[in-house]
């Protein structure tokens, strides 16, 4: 018995499809159909985008102390000694006077970490610290 010749369907799916995506967009191009359903052009006649766009008012939310700085830094991301320094812009002993502040209120935990290169030293917001720079 010979098999069935199913080729069609290949010519469907590599040239139907895109031609189905192709052909409007060329129509609308050279103004042949009219293809934007009418609530679009309802509500581009009635308003216009740039009278309805307002910027949004953003808010300065820089910390306004140097732990919440620090805890800022912490909160987005920033687990090492350097990255945070790098961050926040501050020296190495003001940092480390903060860090050491932060342990001892308890609002940082410092985790030691064994890896390829040797050990190395992430530190980590607790909950505390978390409430205390969003409050």
């Amino acid at each position: 018995m010979a098999d069935p010749n199913f080729s069609w369907i290949y010519l469907v799916i590599f040239l139907a499809i895109p031609l189905a995506r192709i052909i409007p967009r060329l129509l609308t191009k050279y103004g042949i159909g009219n293809f934007k359903p009418q609530k679009i052009q309802e509500k581009l006649s009635q308003s216009n985008f740039n009278e309805s766009y307002q910027k949004p008012q953003v808010e300065s939310s820089k910390p306004q102390t140097k732990n919440s700085l620090v805890l800022g830094a912490l909160h987005r991301g920033s687990k090492t000694f350097e990255s945070i320094q790098k961050n926040t812009g501050l020296d190495n002993k003001e940092l480390d006077a903060i860090l050491e502040d932060l342990e001892i209120t308890g609002m940082l935990k410092v985790i030691q970490k064994q890896g390829l290169f040797g050990s190395r030293i992430e530190l980590h917001p607790t909950d505390k610290g978390f409430k205390e720079y969003y409050s």
